[in-house]
């Protein structure tokens, strides 16, 4: 899959997933607003927002070209990083639609580092500026949350920094609308995005392109375990040992 093909499924992810977004980064997203100028403007606000949202998503990038250049693409001959990568998304398809618990103690990591985080962050007083609007969202981006490492696992597994952070790139867009609207209207945004039909829907949607995504890692691997040995021999062929080619 290339570059411009990914970015789609990127971009999906982050709307799909911003179910979970809205369960997990709603309260913070909500209380990152009361933080916002009492006073300001609805453009000022939406503004501040969007810093903070900016900043999110740098993160998220600079993890992903990070996880990029890091993770091996494959160990003996397997894509490991997307087998693990569709394990996760499935397993997020699974939290989302409410049937596992499994991602449940990388969530409870979350809630306790923004606990520990943010009261700190918000006593030093209103986010006013974009500047610190975009410092406190940087922050956010690396609060432990499982669909974004979900995602990061995926985005990776191609073993390049700059395609691990395009598509985290475009995963944080995605989730921006839902993430930024919650911080203004969390209470009706909340309840459209909790119910149990739709994150049944988007939950298999998720289950669906984790499946996908091992299937097509194990076709890869399979073809290149079998195809190693066949130009290994033809090679033998080619220039048996002792012989240079054209000797």
């Amino acid at each position: 899959m290339s570059l411009m093909q990914a970015l789609g499924p990127a971009l999906l992810l982050g709307l799909f997933g911003s179910t979970h977004c809205i369960g997990m980064c709603g309260g913070l997203s909500g209380a990152l607003a009361f933080a916002l100028p009492p006073g300001a403007s609805t453009s000022r606000r939406l503004l501040l927002l969007g810093a903070m949202g900016l900043g999110r998503i740098s993160s998220y990038a600079l993890l992903g070209a990070l996880a990029g250049a890091l993770l091996p693409g494959a160990v003996g001959g397997l894509p490991l990083a997307r087998i693990v990568a569709g394990v996760l998304l499935a397993l997020m398809g699974l939290s989302i639609a409410g049937w596992s618990t499994a991602l449940a103690p990388l969530e409870r990591a979350g809630h306790r580092a923004w606990q520990r985080i943010g009261p700190r962050a918000l006593k030093r007083g209103r986010i006013d500026a974009v500047g610190t609007a975009l410092l406190t969202g940087m922050a956010w981006g690396w609060l432990p949350c499982g669909l974004v490492y979900s995602t990061l696992a995926w985005a990776a597994s191609g073993g390049e920094s700059a395609r691990g952070a395009v598509l985290m790139l475009g995963f944080g867009l995605g989730t921006l609308p839902a993430v930024m609207a919650s911080g203004a209207m969390a209470a009706s945004l909340r309840a459209t995005l909790q119910r149990r039909e739709l994150r049944a829907v988007i939950g298999l949607v998720l289950i669906g392109f984790g499946i996908w995504t091992i299937a097509a890692a194990l076709r890869h691997g399979g073809h290149a375990q079998h195809t190693q040995p066949e130009m290994h021999n033809h090679h033998g062929h080619e220039h048996p040992p002792g012989t240079q080619p054209g000797g």
